[in-house]
């Protein structure tokens, strides 16, 4: 991995808000008639129901759409979307490193429900948003990907840009929780 890594826009952590570490993120498109080689070839089983993720190894893919995922890995060397590529082969999908332009937070605890509620429309109780379940969603005025990865924890995605703000807002959730 590289020894240069993108510093974190993030002010620090709290009991309920943690920044993540660095992740190695791409996304993938590809048609419907190929999802099933393009996993093999990548090593996971590509979620085809909406909203899923699936955790092979170091690799996850979230399923964003029926043609669209986002792979994440903590294990990303300097020529890791490379890596995968030259595993998709002739493939005809699309495969594209955006490691540096999200970073991520997690939101865990008993109050993990209640502080993103604030600040997004879905309804994120167990039996409508169960553990491995994610989605591109809005977090008051930013685009997030959701994902939540425990029953009482969750790994937020969010652009650079946003992430400060969405920092602040969901402290400030934290807080009035």
């Amino acid at each position: 991995m590289s020894e240069y890594l993108p510093a974190s826009p993030f002010s620090g952590s709290s009991r309920a808000v943690q920044p993540l570490g660095h992740f190695g993120r791409a996304v993938l498109r590809c048609p419907s008639t190929m999802v099933d080689m393009v996993g093999k070839r990548l090593g996971i089983a590509l979620p085809q129901q909406a909203c899923r993720a699936a955790i092979e190894g170091k690799l996850a893919a979230l399923w964003l759409g029926p043609d669209e995922w986002l792979l994440l890995t903590d294990d990303a060397g300097d020529g890791w979307v490379a890596e995968l590529q030259a595993r998709l082969g002739d493939a005809l999908c699309a495969l594209v490193d955006v490691s540096h332009r999200q970073v991520a937070l997690a939101v865990r605890g008993p109050q993990a429900e209640m502080i993103l509620a604030s600040g997004c429309a879905l309804d994120l109780s167990p039996a409508a948003f169960p553990e491995g379940m994610c989605t591109r969603t809005m977090y008051d005025k930013a685009e997030v990907v959701l994902w939540r990865v425990a029953a009482d924890a969750f790994h937020v995605e969010v652009w650079r840009s946003f992430a400060r703000y969405v920092e602040e807002l969901l402290r400030v959730a934290e807080v009035e929780a």
